[in-house]
């Protein structure tokens, strides 16, 4: 059920970005009085589920039709809107253009005036920014409803007043537990869990903690950011907080045993702890065996009742939300306060983004090699539908599908974006045998990119 939800949020985010972004070159494409001739979300090769289109004043539709050339619509210049079933992005099909289509007999024939090559450069370098700048669009749109919304809510740096737990990255990197973060690289990061994106993002050199109450700056080793980028550990660091029993799932060995809600563990068998970290750190070797838990219940009396651990190394608790033990800072904001600061949120999330792609063409990071596909987006959703997460996440993706598409790559808009340009400078056009060259490159090169992330994905499934 988690996986389902998880693919239905991602096929829905999908389709919201695709439709958005192709609708950035079907508007100023009929602005301009230029013919497009499909608008598809998903591909429709060899066929598609569904096509409908305006046929001399009446919409008639088509099932699981083929789209071969003795198949085809009757000729017209209404659009035939459809949906592919190869769901890899989207399409619209612009008369008198090499795209995705490679439409080469329309090519051959005399330039008519309604087609896109007949338009001015500044026409058609338009049509072609449009999907780009929609995606932006509607990333600012998300945000700014989002904080009018919901507003924002944050956990300060300064109120982790227990430090910090680390995973085997963090300790490897030379930060303990029980640290207090005070800066990255000299600057101070109100929000505690933009700390490990800072560090990363910044590739920094150096973390300041505050350990056993002294001062200290912690180098950070060459290639521990490498490491973090390919093992897909954004929390290599977390708050540190007690463990205490907040519920208990389905035939729990604890409850059986006599655990109670609010109750406070604080010892395992001989050794005596304060943290969830310290628990989590000492049951991982205890899989399989009978425990004696310690417990303080009601700040007073201390228990000890024996626990079976499971092969899982799980004693059936579920602990207390860490948010539960610090208070949060919450902003709210009405919407005239709500359309800058959505601004200079989508502003700040294009800016992350553009760093994480040079981390990506970096040797010593060597992010390539984390690269991944729908699997790996699919997994960034909540396995339970949260409406404030669907819609931060699919803002973030329409940031990123932005960036991507402006890439100066033949077969993206940013590779028909940089012919226009040369155009312009040079006042002559790429031939039309160049243009479809093109195409067939940045295309070969694009299958061969996607092969490559969703290959990383299944790979590490097997891992």
């Amino acid at each position: 059920m988690d996986i389902l939800i998880k693919i239905l949020q991602l096929i829905l985010s999908l389709s919201i970005l695709v439709i958005i972004h192709e609708c950035g070159h079907f508007i100023p494409a009929r602005l301009f009085k230029t013919r497009v001739e499909k608008f598809y979300l998903f591909f429709d090769a060899w066929f598609s589920i569904i096509k409908f289109r305006n046929v001399d004043g009446n919409w008639k539709s088509w099932l699981f039709k083929s789209n071969k050339k003795e198949e085809t619509l009757p000729e017209t210049n209404k659009t035939e809107f459809g949906i592919g079933w190869l769901p890899l992005g989207g399409y619209v099909k612009i008369a008198g253009m090499i795209d995705e289509s490679m439409d080469k007999e329309q090519m051959k024939k005399p330039p008519q005036p309604w087609e896109f090559r007949s338009k001015p450069a500044w026409q058609r370098l338009i049509i072609m920014l449009g999907g780009v700048t929609m995606n932006v669009v509607l990333a600012i749109v998300i945000y700014i409803a989002m904080l009018a919304v919901w507003g924002e809510e944050y956990l300060p740096n300064k109120n982790v007043t227990y430090g910090i737990s680390c995973d085997s990255l963090a300790l490897e990197m030379g930060l303990k537990n029980g640290d207090k973060i005070i800066s990255v690289n000299g600057n101070q990061v109100e929000d505690f869990y933009k700390i490990p994106a800072e560090i990363i993002l910044e590739d920094a050199k150096y973390v300041e903690v505050l350990r056993d109450g002294k001062t200290q700056n912690i180098p950070i080793p060459e290639g521990i950011i490498g490491k973090m980028i390919k093992q897909k550990k954004p929390d290599f660091i977390n708050v540190r907080f007690p463990f205490e029993v907040g519920g208990f799932p389905k035939n729990s060995a604890s409850e059986q045993a006599g655990l109670m809600i609010n109750d406070r563990i604080i010892g395992l068998d001989s050794t005596w702890i304060s943290y969830y970290d310290e628990f989590r750190s000492l049951i991982a070797n205890r899989k399989n065996e009978t425990i004696m838990v310690h417990v303080l219940r009601n700040n007073s009396d201390t228990l000890h009742l024996p626990v079976k651990v499971s092969e899982e190394g799980m004693i059936g608790i579920q602990a207390k939300s860490v948010l539960s033990y610090f208070e949060l800072n919450k902003r709210d904001y009405n919407m005239l306060q709500a359309i800058p600061a959505g601004t200079v949120k989508a502003y700040n999330a294009l800016g992350n983004y553009l760093k994480q792609l040079k981390l990506l063409f970096s040797p010593e990071v060597k992010a390539y090699e984390s690269l991944g596909g729908f699997i790996s987006i699919g997994s960034i959703f909540p396995s339970e539908w949260d409406w404030a997460s669907f819609w931060s996440l699919t803002a973030f993706l329409s940031i990123i599908l932005a960036i991507m598409n402006v890439l100066p790559i033949p077969a993206l808009d940013g590779g028909h974006v940089l012919f226009l340009f040369y155009e312009i400078i040079t006042r002559r056009k790429p031939s039309e045998k160049f243009m479809e060259y093109a195409q067939y490159a940045g295309m070969i090169f694009l299958m061969t990119l996607l092969v490559f992330a969703n290959g990383n994905d299944i790979v590490k499934l097997f891992r």
